[in-house]
């Protein structure tokens, strides 16, 4: 899990870790010490890092004095990581957990990308299964004929169901499950630039399909912000019906680009009775951006999409509107690969009641956080502020949730079908009628 996830809600800080052999073994002398340094170093992250110093009311110090006992005490890891867990449970709060070091370790191997070259294919898991739901137009994956609703089971010699099993086992319990399992399944799909990749597929009939796909540059314009990995980014709008725009980005990044393009496709449909914003599979990027784009459909001064809370201050995501916005019907379209700034951007519409939301419930990932390793080869995961939306609402750990449920089947994506903006699509004929 080198490269991780991209997206301001997550950023990876691995050290060196011991790793824990038998979970269920007595401990060693050895283990015990780095489950002892384990607890101190959560405990006084939590400490120095948490955005309300009071902890809300919690006595933060009482906590580590009454739980210190109990982790020196600890037989096995289960015992252990008992011990962290109920110290974190403390906080009453999501995304703040312990992930085992056998299946932490594991998703090394399962979510590092093999190469800088992509196939075109977009991926979700469905059930346990790995579907394909985009094919790019004019990319390899298009060229070899490859349809949306087959399922892949192999990617050259790796078994997704193997890769599903692992970095599902580690992020069980975890909103973040679905937007891990489509990187590290994205990232068992890449390779070098010019080789091809052997995959084979499962299609509508149950018959097995096996394509030789070449590895080509990914779509967009290689972009780097920050302390995130470079990424390709790109934008695309068109109509999807008479008097209905689309537009649709994967990453809040490259604002210079994305930022234009997306005012231009605004603009150019000011007379559309409806307007779709597609977030599915952003997993967010620069918070700024949010505001930005907000302004072409609020024309009221002064509203926000909510704000950020943090140790050293607040962040007003406050929405600047534009000379002339779109007062049509907006729909905005989300799953569980939506994260961050994308949960901001459509939370943030929704609370102020100016746009309406299909699809699935969102990663409920809003927040800066950190994985870091523990010194006991354990993964701690923590946030670093608060978001609460304009409604009140935090995102983090519920989500964005939809007004319509409108979630991806295969039976759907090998029909040709898309659930989600087919009821974005109804709505705004809907709204057209006045019969919403």
């Amino acid at each position: 899990m080198r490269r991780g996830i991209l997206a301001c809600v997550l950023c990876l800080a691995l050290g060196p870790g011991s790793g824990a052999q038998n979970p269920a073994a007595g401990l060693s002398p050895q283990e015990r010490r780095l489950n002892q340094q384990s607890f101190e170093y959560v405990w006084t992250t939590i400490r120095d890092k948490f955005w309300d110093p009071a902890f809300g009311g919690l006595n933060w110090q009482a906590v580590h004095d009454e739980l210190k006992p109990k982790m020196d005490a600890a037989q096995t890891m289960p015992e252990a990581r008992a011990v962290l867990t109920e110290m974190l449970g403390r906080l009453k709060l999501t995304h703040f957990e312990i992930i085992p070091s056998d299946a932490y370790s594991d998703l090394d191997d399962v979510t590092a990308p093999r190469g800088d070259g992509e196939t075109g294919i977009d991926l979700r898991v469905i059930g346990d299964k790995a579907v394909v739901n985009d094919v790019d137009p004019d990319s390899p994956a298009a060229n070899a004929s490859v349809r949306r609703g087959w399922e892949i089971e192999r990617a050259d010699k790796t078994e997704l169901s193997r890769t599903i099993a692992k970095a599902g086992q580690a992020y069980q319990h975890s909103s973040l499950r679905g937007l891990v399992l489509r990187q590290a399944l994205l990232g068992r799909l890449q390779g070098n630039i010019g080789e091809p990749i052997e995959i084979v597929f499962r299609d509508g009939a149950g018959k097995t399909v096996v394509k030789q796909v070449p590895e080509a540059r990914p779509r967009g314009t290689l972009t780097k912000f920050g302390f995130l990995p470079a990424a390709y980014v790109w934008i695309e709008s068109r109509r999807v019906a008479p008097g209905v725009g689309y537009i649709r980005f994967n990453m809040f990044l490259d604002p210079a680009h994305v930022m234009k393009e997306f005012g231009d496709a605004v603009e150019a449909c000011m007379s559309c009775r409806g307007l779709i914003v597609d977030l599915r599979g952003n997993p967010g990027g620069i918070g700024a951006m949010a505001m930005g784009m907000a302004g072409w459909f609020v024309d009221r001064d002064g509203e926000r999409l909510g704000t950020l809370y943090m140790r050293d201050g607040t962040l007003n995501f406050t929405i600047n509107p534009r000379p002339e916005v779109y007062s049509g019907a907006l729909a905005i379209l989300v799953d569980s690969t939506s994260a961050s700034t994308a949960e901001i951007f459509a939370g943030g519409l929704k609370d102020l009641k100016r746009a309406r939301i299909f699809g699935e419930r969102t990663a409920a990932a809003a927040l800066p956080s950190a994985i870091e390793m523990l010194p006991n080869g354990d993964g701690f995961q923590y946030a670093l502020a608060n978001y609460i939306s304009e409604g009140g609402k935090a995102l983090e750990g519920s989500g964005v949730e939809p007004d319509v449920e409108a979630p991806w089947t295969r039976e759907a994506l090998l029909a040709g079908r898309d659930p989600a903006l087919e009821a974005a699509l109804d709505w705004i004929e809907s709204v057209k009628k006045g019969t919403q």
